[in-house]
């Protein structure tokens, strides 16, 4: 009996000690590590590799223990077993059924939960309240295609600045952006990250960031700078007080809502290195607003309509019969997140300082630089996290500032073209109203870097932009019987366009051009992507259909109009009319006449 005792003490004990034993040579290889850089922004793979081994070794020892103990359980008398409870899961009452924010997340919070999660989501814009309870250092799938993984990069790359620029954001949020530029950019190409407050008001960004910040330095000095204006200057101007707070070689000018991806940095300073001309953007992954869940984004190029607002664009059908996705793409446009060698952008202008809060600062830059003498590239193996936002608190109508940024951009760039942008906003041709700020200085810059005309850009870099020179009016249409009813696109999905109290907004505006033409809706830029008015020659009512689709189906789509005058279809001499029951009709033309809201010609 003793030596049974014996002989079961025995192998606890050596596990035991070996237990001690590996604890000792972790502490050890903390130690070294600590020395190296402090805390969790070891940059040392080996130590790490180390660690994680020893890691494996304990959890199969601790499983040896585990096993004993089961054996010595099996040798002592046994008990009678607890009886099981089972909990039965309370059903908690949702308060916010029709939040976004719930509408696939948050079924186990309680009420207090709810209501604190649902306060931060209207505040924000994004899940704050999981946000703050998920890893700082996180990992997010890796989504690039199998051939960037496979890639080998220089040594001797520039240094790259990484500019974060917000307003009231999460400070969780922003320590994880931070957290993941740290872990997955190579220290020796990471000259430093600079931090531009817009003017924030909430107190967590002051304090509490910094002692995140002080914790950082006591590994990594002087790492993170801080920028802070007095007042709310908007996004152009926080983008331009990073670059100028840079010091590397190469300015990554970011959102502080994003992660980056394991060798995102990389593959932008290898093509900078090779060609310091060009404007480069990585690709975009979408964090979700609610699970904050990765979602795998295909690399689109980024261009734009002629009011300016940012769209994506399908990649051409040269790259793709490369048959590799790991290659760089010409982009007619840039979104907000851009990379650059910092003297070339500073070169070329930067960014213009006139423009206002948001909106069209980037269309700007991408215009000017295939202008004046570079390039805008996607690069598909540098991938980016950024978490696309329910709404965007921190300006709930975009329209206005956005209007006022795109007719700054198009008196400057678009010379004969830049009517279009009034076409696009509703706008007078003339005598808008709209202060758009002194562009002599733009002006001047455009003559010194000897830029080409806007043209050149509709022929050579974005020639699926319909340049909209043949327009003849625009704007709502109105029938002289019903003066206070617009023609309307009608119901989406629907294919019927109706006759609806006016409202003016974009369901409502009417495109005429001279090739007999009518788009009813919102105008699209892209060429052949608008919807047409049609008579279908045997239908009482009038139809709305893709041009394309409408050409198709051979639908009788071209009408003659002039102002105060018929809307007559050309081929079935048909009319657009108002009928009993405020309808729109096609019928025998009984003259009643129409008037557009905007005559070209």
């Amino acid at each position: 009996m003793r030596f049974g005792w014996f002989r079961g003490i025995v192998p606890v004990l050596v596990v035991t000690a070996a237990l001690v034993y590996l604890d000792s040579i972790k502490q050890e290889v903390h130690s070294h590590s600590g020395r190296q850089q402090r805390a969790h922004y070891n940059d040392s793979v080996r130590g790490q590799a180390i660690l994680t081994r020893m890691d494996k070794m304990e959890a199969d020892i601790s499983k040896l223990v585990k096993l004993l103990n089961n054996i010595d359980q099996r040798e002592a008398p046994v008990m009678p077993k607890a009886v099981e409870v089972k909990k039965e899961r309370k059903v908690v009452r949702k308060l916010y059924p029709n939040s976004a924010l719930f509408k696939k997340w948050g079924d186990e919070l309680s009420e207090e939960e709810q209501t604190e999660a649902e306060s931060l989501f209207q505040r924000y814009g994004y899940n704050v309240f999981l946000s703050d309870r998920l890893p700082l250092n996180r990992e997010i799938p890796d989504t690039r295609d199998p051939r960037c993984v496979e890639k080998r990069y220089p040594d001797n790359l520039p240094t790259i600045s990484v500019v974060l620029i917000y307003l009231d954001e999460a400070l969780s949020v922003i320590k994880r952006a931070i957290r993941s530029i740290i872990d997955k950019t190579p220290a020796r190409l990471l000259k430093e990250i600079i931090l531009v407050d817009d003017h924030s008001s909430n107190e967590d960004l002051k304090e509490k960031l910094d002692e995140y910040i002080n914790s950082i330095h006591e590994a990594r000095p002087d790492l993170v700078k801080r920028v802070r204006h007095s007042e709310q200057l908007g996004l152009t101007q926080a983008r331009l007080s990073g670059w100028k707070a840079a010091t590397g070689d190469v300015v990554a000018i970011l959102d502080a809502h994003i992660e980056v991806h394991v060798e995102w940095a990389e593959p932008l300073l290898t093509r900078i290195k090779e060609d310091r001309t060009v404007i480069l953007t990585p690709v975009f992954d979408r964090v979700e607003f609610d699970d904050l869940k990765v979602s795998h984004y295909f690399p689109w190029t980024h261009a734009f309509d002629w009011a300016l607002w940012c769209m994506y664009e399908a990649l051409t059908p040269e790259w793709n019969a490369l048959k590799d996705k790991s290659q760089p793409k010409k982009s007619p446009s840039v979104m907000g997140i851009l990379v650059a060698d910092r003297k070339f952008f500073g070169d070329i202008g930067s960014l213009d300082g006139g423009m206002k809060i948001y909106g069209g600062e980037n269309v700007e830059l991408a215009i000017r630089v295939w202008l004046c003498g570079g390039s805008i590239e996607l690069i598909p193996c540098s991938k980016i996290a950024h978490i696309e936002r329910a709404h965007k608190p921190y300006l709930p109508d975009l329209n206005v500032m956005m209007r006022r940024n795109a007719l700054r951009v198009a008196e400057v760039w678009l010379d004969e073209y830049k009517t279009n942008v009034n076409v696009a906003w509703n706008l007078p041709l003339k005598n808008h109203g709209i202060d758009i700020g002194d562009v002599s200085e733009r002006k001047r810059l455009r003559e010194r870097l000897k830029c080409k005309p806007f043209k050149w850009y509709l022929d050579n870099v974005y020639p699926l932009l319909d340049p909209l020179d043949d327009l003849l009016g625009y704007g709502a249409l109105r029938n002289d019987l019903k003066q206070d009813h617009c023609i309307d696109q009608g119901p989406v999905p629907g294919n019927i366009p109706i006759l609806y109290r006016c409202h003016l907004f974009y369901s409502q505006m009417c495109y005429y051009r001279a090739d007999g033409q009518i788009y009813i809706g919102q105008l699209k830029s892209r060429k052949d992507s608008n919807r047409c008015l049609v008579d279908q020659g045997v239908e009482k009512y009038p139809g709305l259909y893709d041009c394309e689709v409408a050409k198709r189906k051979r639908y009788h789509m071209l009408w003659d109009f002039k102002q105060g005058g018929t809307i007559q279809n050309r081929d079935t001499k048909r009319c657009l009319e108002i009928a009993a029951g405020e309808k729109l009709v096609i019928q025998q033309c009984t003259e009643q006449h129409w008037k557009i809201q905007h005559v070209i010609k």
